[in-house]
């Protein structure tokens, strides 16, 4: 049987554990990531664009980076209509 040493010493990891899960969740939807995606995308979209020779690099490159954006911000209205659907079944 565990004493309460090792009870006090699981409990401690738990939370520590739970406040890197939080940490992480919090990271996962937060502007400065979804700002730093955007960034990092549109940069290696001029790249490659320039690399390529393709005409407006600096407009073009635009296009992904929108996508990213529109796909972050309807992915949480989408997991909400799935969530409805597993939860009624």
């Amino acid at each position: 049987m565990a004493d309460s040493a090792d009870l006090e010493k699981e409990i401690d990891n738990l939370k520590g554990r739970n406040k890197r899960v939080e940490f992480d969740k919090a990271w996962e939807t937060s502007f400065t990531r979804r700002l730093t995606i955007s960034i990092l995308t549109y940069i290696v979209a001029i790249a490659w664009l320039y690399i390529i020779n393709e005409s407006s690099s600096w407009l073009k490159a635009i296009v992904p980076v929108v996508g990213y954006i529109l796909s972050t911000l309807s992915i949480p209205q989408i997991k909400k209509i799935w969530a409805k659907t597993k939860i009624q079944k």
